[in-house]
């Protein structure tokens, strides 16, 4: 017999024992220890069949799908649910259908045997819990003595976990929280030490080997507080990631345990988005994603993955990132109804063929190339994968019938003085251009948002190189900015955009406030152990050509207009002509074709400077403001 199932068994067995005591003590309770001989005879000739009826009922409720050492508040809600409706029938089955003549069975006998049966099921299983997790009843070592900051639910959690999984390395021995209230309360036998300002003292008093943060929602400032602290103490800190990272990982709590990331502490507001609000237009539907092997691409398909799409295409033209993240979704999250397709953006015979195989309600189109020096060296490749790719995209999306097309944007496109930046302000004018046809049913939105923290060739991995090879650390200009976001939070919000609004819109996503680089190189510094200048030095270089010290997110002439979400806010300008433009992307792709880089530079340069824009732009109509909880989206 398999291990679970003996498990199983013995807690069967257990319960039948539990069953056959509570109705011998009710019959015991009621008489007074002196059970008349006719209701003697019906205990001893009903026992067996209450306790026949009641396991069924019990086994059929659920009971057993479940160990005892992880029962939960829920499971003892389910367990009096079920010894409710066991009572119930056994006792109506005892008093219609008496195997002893004329005696009935005494309402009160049914009553205590209820009370007490709930009594024992829910001690047993609460006590059983209680001693397995109790502190030393395994064998495995003590290990680091752990503070655990942040009492809400996930540091609940935290400490269930560690107190039921020894092999974890943890004891939590005490808890901080910012909640005056909490203060001296014990959760699951520890104790809330103080607040967060108590911490210097509290590190002395009780020297942790270790401190966890186990607070997913905190601001960058709160973990940066506790680092700070931890610091000056000399005591290893590390954290619960983020709620969107923690969200997107594991399901296991306690694996998602990491050393604090600079991304921890910036101090961004963290953005709290409603996914499941707004996935009516996903779910049950075909999507698309192009760059699915990128670093927002693959986060929009893990998150895309979540919302129950009917079938998810990742069009991916790097074969080692296609094969990536299908088997991510695939064998670490279970999705089966990813389709991998190698495949280039550029091509209008391939995309034709993978939009009429497919038939993609909604299109997500995240492939680009984005490395600015890369770009400013070839010009070409920026302006035919980036600019012509879109308009082959965008095409295939308007004849093969698909009803949203959304594309991921960037802040280089404000106000361009790269080649990069002028090939995604194209592209947002190819968005908007399409999106004002009225010819065109498919909506198209694009999303337009700053740095993602982490992605590849980012400020962020180049900085973690440069410190693990000692330094120095390469900053521009020490008054250079950016707007930072992670990357669950950036794609949450490209794909709640995709909920709104569709004729040609350009959302911009709340950034918060940009970050200089040269603090956030000190900062990963210190979270390295070593000090800024004594350790690790930090070189200014220089700006690089037509790198700007600030990152704008609106251009010259653009306004912000409110939409349905906080974080998300409507650009309000001039629209380009959609035929003028047309004419300029089939004489850049001549320029292309033909190799005249010189010609494609320059003409990039003169469409940026003096672009043909309507009159007005297009009115938003009342249906095009879709709402986020997923209505009025066809």
């Amino acid at each position: 017999m398999k291990r679970f199932n003996r498990h199983r068994l013995w807690q069967l067995v257990a319960d039948a024992g539990l069953i056959a005591l509570a109705w011998y003590l009710a019959f015991e309770l009621r008489f007074d220890h002196g059970v008349p001989p006719y209701y003697d005879t019906l205990f001893r000739r009903t026992i067996l069949i209450v306790i026949g009826i009641k396991l069924a009922v019990f086994v059929l409720s659920g009971f057993y799908e479940r160990w005892w050492r992880y029962v939960s508040v829920r499971d003892m809600w389910g367990a009096a649910r079920g010894v409710t409706i066991a009572s119930l029938v056994a006792g109506l089955t005892v008093y219609f259908f008496s195997p002893v003549g004329q005696v009935r069975l005494p309402r009160s006998v049914a009553i205590l045997d209820w009370l007490l049966l709930l009594g024992l099921v829910a001690g047993t299983r609460l006590l059983a819990r209680t001693l397995i997790e109790r502190p030393g009843t395994t064998l495995v070592a003590r290990g680091k003595e752990v503070l655990v900051a942040g009492a809400g639910d996930a540091g609940q959690l935290v400490i269930r976990e560690l107190q039921r999984n020894r092999q974890l390395g943890y004891t939590p021995v005490g808890l901080i929280d910012d909640d005056p209230r909490k203060r001296n309360l014990r959760i699951h036998g520890v104790r809330v030490l103080g607040t967060t300002s108590d911490l210097p003292r509290i590190l002395r008093d009780n020297k942790p080997d270790e401190v966890l943060i186990a607070i997913p929602s905190a601001a960058g400032e709160v973990r940066q507080r506790i680092v700070n602290v931890t610091r000056e103490g000399n005591v290893p800190v590390k954290t619960l990631p983020g709620l969107y990272e923690l969200i997107s990982g594991e399901s296991d709590l306690a694996g998602q345990i990491r050393p604090v990331q600079v991304e921890d502490v910036l101090g961004r507001e963290p953005v709290e988005v409603d996914l499941e609000a707004s996935a009516a237009y996903v779910r049950d539907q075909t999507v698309l994603v192009t760059g699915a092997g990128g670093s927002i691409g693959s986060e929009l398909c893990r998150q895309i993955a979540r919302l129950g799409p009917q079938r998810l295409v990742l069009v991916e033209q790097w074969e080692t990132g296609l094969f990536e993240i299908e088997r991510e979704l695939v064998d670490e999250r279970g999705f089966a109804a990813a389709v991998p397709v190698l495949g280039d953006c550029k091509s209008r015979t391939k995309m034709r063929q993978i939009f009429e195989r497919y038939k993609p309600a909604v299109v997500f189109h995240a492939a680009a190339y984005k490395h600015v020096p890369l770009l400013e060296a070839n010009p070409l490749e920026s302006v035919r994968n980036n600019v012509l790719a879109t308009r082959v995209v965008a095409e295939a999306a308007i004849e093969f019938g698909a009803r949203r097309f959304v594309l991921v944007s960037t802040d280089k496109a404000v106000n361009p003085k790269t080649v990069y930046g002028h090939s995604k302000a194209l592209c947002e004018w190819i968005v908007e251009a399409y999106g004002a046809r009225e010819d065109v049913s498919t909506r198209f939105v694009a999303v337009r948002f700053g740095n993602v923290l982490g992605s590849s060739g980012s400020v962020i991995p180049i900085f973690r190189r440069q410190i693990a090879k000692g330094g120095p650390l390469t900053v521009t200009h020490p008054d250079m900015m950016r707007y930072f976001m992670t990357m669950p939070e950036a794609a949450s919000l490209v794909i709640q955009a995709g909920a709104i609004g569709g004729r040609g819109d350009v959302f911009v996503l709340d950034m918060g406030e940009p970050v200089r680089i040269i603090d956030l190189a000190m900062q990963m510094i210190r979270l390295s152990g070593k000090e800024p200048e004594r350790d690790i030095q930090i070189d200014i270089v220089g700006a690089r050509p037509g790198e700007k010290l600030h990152e704008g997110l609106f251009s010259e002439g653009e306004t912000a207009v409110p939409t349905s979400h906080p974080k998300i806010t409507r650009v309000s300008g001039p629209i380009v002509d959609g035929v003028w433009l047309q004419d300029e992307l089939a004489e850049l792709e001549r320029l292309v074709r033909e190799g005249d880089t010189l010609e494609v530079v320059t003409r990039l340069s003169s469409m940026m400077r003096a672009p043909r824009l309507l009159e007005a732009p297009p009115p938003i109509h009342a249906d095009e403001e879709d709402t986020l909880s997923g209505q009025k989206l066809h």
